[in-house]
Order: structure tokens, then sequence, then C-alpha cells
């Protein structure tokens, strides 16, 4: 490991100021830069980006640096139709969100099951007993927070793991910081707006996020394309009931998961896919 420096001032500037004194940094980056969100007035950078896919290892090593620097390290990649958005053009909107620590998460998941087993605005919209069907055993009803498993393994290697493999599996995917306390606050303080159409606050996704990284163990690794959330988890459901349980957490989140997943498009069969699962993906329409 290289000596700790103080961060450069490229990288201070993430911080608000006067919140960068005292953080260095003991990780040596590749070639990268700032970007500035293209939605705001506001002209300090939101996050630093590399100008080419990391090596396989920076991420874990960046991630065990984070106690020090203060900056979480996600993977990034590029639209299909566009590679250099949203993250290189800075499309992303930091001005839109709240403080994820104002939001109740199992109040959120409530008012969106409701919301989603109840009021679907559609031109194929489902009737009451096909949307019962959906998310059975459960029906209309919020089952409520699905209970703390037994880690299966560490969370930090874990995460780790995963992050090399979405290396290799997503061509061109490059690395970036944020300056945040924990993976889950990254989604909202550098504006990520993948969630738009579902939920107009990404601060209410970064607290349930919070509460998976408590309950799951859940690591933010990455974010690809506009709107896929990918997470690693080294506590996931071990039993079918309490996969079913966790499925419903999903599809309150994001219920395309569910509804544009394989037919028949049901929490039942979504669940079976999350027994002994450790990553986690969210892609909203």
């Amino acid at each position: 490991m290289s000596e700790a420096t103080p961060l450069p001032p490229e990288l201070a500037a993430l911080f608000p100021p006067g919140m960068s004194t005292g953080r260095v940094m003991s990780v040596a980056l590749p070639p990268g830069r700032t970007v500035t969100s293209d939605e705001t007035l506001d002209e300090r950078p939101v996050y630093w980006l590399s100008d080419d896919p990391p090596p396989p290892g920076l991420w874990a090593r960046l991630r065990r640096d984070h106690v020090q620097s203060g900056l979480w390290p996600l993977l990034l990649g590029g639209a299909d139709f566009d590679p250099a958005l949203p993250w290189e053009e800075g499309e992303v909107f930091p001005d839109d969100v709240s403080d994820p620590g104002s939001h109740d998460p199992e109040t959120l998941f409530a008012a969106w099951w409701d919301e989603y087993t109840r009021n679907i605005e559609d031109d194929e919209a489902l009737t009451d007993e096909e949307l019962y069907d959906v998310t059975a055993p459960y029906g209309f009803r919020w089952p409520g927070l699905a209970q703390a498993p037994a880690p299966q393994g560490d969370p930090d290697v874990e995460a780790d793991g995963f992050a090399d493999r979405l290396l290799a599996e997503i061509p061109g995917i490059r690395l970036g910081l944020v300056a945040a306390g924990r993976g889950a606050d990254a989604l909202s303080l550098m504006g990520w707006a993948g969630p738009v159409n579902y939920c107009d606050d990404t601060a209410k996704v970064a607290a349930v996020v919070r509460s998976w990284e408590e309950r799951f163990a859940a690591r933010v690794v990455g974010l690809d394309g506009h709107a896929t959330l990918l997470l690693s988890v080294a506590a996931p459901p071990m039993t079918t009931e309490h996969a079913q349980h966790v499925a419903a957490e999903h599809f309150a989140l994001c219920p395309d998961n569910i509804w544009q997943g394989p037919h028949p498009n049901t929490l039942v069969r979504y669940a079976k896919s999350l027994v002994g699962q450790r990553h986690w993906s969210f892609w909203w329409d």
C-alpha cells in the first residue's frame, strides 16, 4: 500500500467546503477527471470518473481506503446507445434529492406496495385478481420488513469479488468516486436518477439500500447505464419462505424486476432466484 497523502484538490472539491480536511488517500488512481452535473447551477463536481475501465482489484483497494478518504467507489457502465451517458456528460440531478435519513424504509415500502398493487395506470392494466396473483402470498397486504438472515460470508469480500466480476462482464465499465459515508448515500449525493419513473427522490431509494446494508450485508458496487443498480449481498435469504418476504421488498422498490421478468411474472417465481443469491440487480423501465 502506498503512503497516505492528502487528497489532491480535484478530489477534495467533491466534498462540501471544509469537509475534506484531514482526508487522505493511499491508492493511486488511473487517469480521470471530476464531473459536474449538467442539470444544476452548482459548479462543485459531484463525482470523479476514470477515463478507462480500472484494473481488477482497484475497486477493492479503494473500498478499503474509504475509511480515510471518504470516497466511495462505484463501477459505472455507460448507456448502450451512448457510452458517454449518463456519467461522462454529467446527466445527474443532485439538486433533486433530500436526506436519506428523513425517510423510513418500512413506510416507503408500504406506500409503494399499496400503489403498485392497487393503482396501476396502464393500457394493459391487470384486474384485481391478476394483481393479487402477482404478489401472492401477500396480495394487497404489505407484509412488513423481512428479518435479517445470518451472514453467509464477509460483506467486503463479497463486494470486492462482485466488483471484479462486473469488470469482466460489462464492457467499458468505468470507475467513479463519490464523497459519501456509505454506498447507499452515494446514490443520492451524486444525483443518480435511475428510478425516476417510479420515484422522484433518489434519497428514498438510498434509505431502502441503507436498510439492506444493515439487514442483508449489502454493498453498493455499481450502476449500469441510466437505471440499473448493482448490489452485492453477504446475507441473502436461504429459504423459500424468507426469500418470498425479501422479494416483497424488491417488488415494492422496483416492480419492474417482477413485471418485466420471465413469465409468469409473480413474486413466488422471482423469490426462487433470491435463495442464496449474493448479487442483486434492480432495473427501472
